[in-house]
């Protein structure tokens, strides 16, 4: 009995071998391990109904989708890589490590010219490393200017600031006729979030962390102009009274709950429940939102029997999945925002057709409408460059410090543009 056991075990073996790797299925078909993350409850239920649909399209393809939980997707990944076990796309945020290690396909390898020319251009750029774009946007989120109507309209002002300036006349009208019982203007310079307080001044007075050739800019004149008028809001008195250590979730509750007149924050920082009437409007300044956005990749697999096949079949993925319905249908039902021109078009007008997961309740066309246009304005972080985790925390110390009164907004960013590039 041993002996058969051993001798079935070898055959098998074998058959492995003859096979192709593992990756092409004696049927001929093309197999595609895919790893989505698990966004919602019914992530799962969405991706079931796509294979399904997808195989039944194209017959020569065998699509596996595994869900994996965001708790659990960084070590079930870095196992299956160590084992040589990486599947062939992956769904996660961030990518600089992988090609660090050479794992990953540029994406202009697999993805068709008429899913590149409806990628929105930030989003598209925002994946690129050493000159090579090496992801796929599958989603995206934004951060915006919001403000209560009702508090501005009894204060005399009746449409949302565009200048920096208006920001302080704005809050010096709030205050005068609403007292300390509303916040005018919510500051979060935190270590939980304040990189993205500096970028929204930053950008917003013409500077940012990077110069036109992709090097660290961190002590421009604009830079300083911005953290300065950080510190100008603080002496001022009109943010709440602890933003070196509130984060923005306290704040954005004080937003819902109509105790916060203006806030700079995401898409969906406005709770379900509340009652406030606001409006969105672009940051003052320059306009410039900050853009948030998980990526699709595609790993390299040397294995393979036919390296074309595998790549035109990542390239039929690729296009059924960025299909605008069934692409905003993805988009509905998990609460984001198309990274696509066409999506973003076509979910302005409708967002009613398609269902949010797990509820009966639709898309609302106008709310799509709104933060899609905000979209294609949105810069990002910088975190495709191996210092950023250091230049996330340089500027959130300025922040504090020049907030404090402890050092000149000019000294520390120096100072850190210093530390940086050394």
């Amino acid at each position: 009995m041993k002996r058969f056991v051993a001798g079935l075990a070898i055959l098998m073996c074998l058959a492995s071998v003859f096979a192709g790797g593992g990756k092409e299925k004696a049927s001929g078909k093309q197999v595609l391990d895919v790893i989505i993350s698990q966004y919602g409850n019914y992530t799962k239920e969405w991706w079931t109904e796509f294979e399904a649909n997808f195989e039944a399209a194209n017959p020569a393809i065998d699509l596996n989708i595994e869900i994996v939980s965001w708790n659990d997707i960084y070590s079930v990944v870095t196992t299956r890589i160590s084992t040589g076990e990486q599947p062939d796309i992956l769904n996660i945020s961030g990518f600089a490590d992988y090609v660090a290690d050479d794992l990953l396909m540029p994406a202009e390898e697999y993805t068709s010219a008429a899913v590149k020319a409806q990628i929105i251009p930030s989003f598209w750029n925002s994946n690129e490393m050493d000159g090579t774009v090496w992801a796929l946007p599958i989603l995206a989120s934004c951060r915006a200017l919001f403000y209560n109507v009702d508090l501005l309209n009894a204060a005399g002002i009746t449409s949302a600031p565009k200048t920096w300036d208006d920001v302080l006349a704005a809050c010096e009208a709030i205050r005068a006729t609403h007292g300390s019982s509303v916040t005018p203007w919510a500051l979060d310079i935190s270590t939980d979030e304040g990189q993205a307080a500096f970028s929204y001044y930053s950008w917003n007075f013409g500077g940012g962390y990077v110069d036109a050739a992709g090097n660290w800019k961190l002590d421009s004149a604009e830079n300083v102009q911005a953290v300065e008028y950080i510190k100008k809001l603080i002496d001022s008195g009109y943010v709440n009274a602890g933003p070196y250590t509130d984060t923005r979730y306290p704040l954005q509750d004080g937003f819902s709950a109509g105790t916060v007149a203006m806030m700079i924050g995401p898409m969906n920082m406005v709770s379900a429940d509340s009652t406030v009437n606001y409006g969105v409007a672009d940051i003052p300044g320059k306009g410039v939102g900050l853009g948030v956005c998980d990526q699709l990749m595609v790993f390299k697999d040397a294995k393979a029997a036919d390296q074309a096949a595998r790549t035109a079949a990542i390239s039929k993925f690729f296009d059924a999945f960025y299909e605008c319905e069934t692409y905003s249908d993805y988009m509905v039902f998990e609460g984001f925002l198309p990274a696509t021109l066409d999506g973003s078009d076509y979910l302005a007008k409708n967002a009613e057709k398609h269902s949010v997961g797990g509820s009966t309740k639709t898309g609302d066309s106008e709310y799509f409408a709104t933060f899609c246009a905000v979209l294609p304005t949105c810069q990002f972080y910088p975190m495709q460059k191996a210092e950023w985790m250091d230049v996330r925390n340089g500027v959130i110390d300025v922040e504090q410090k020049v907030g404090q009164g402890l050092i000149s907004a000019k000294d520390a960013l120096s100072a850190l543009q210093a530390q940086v590039t050394k």
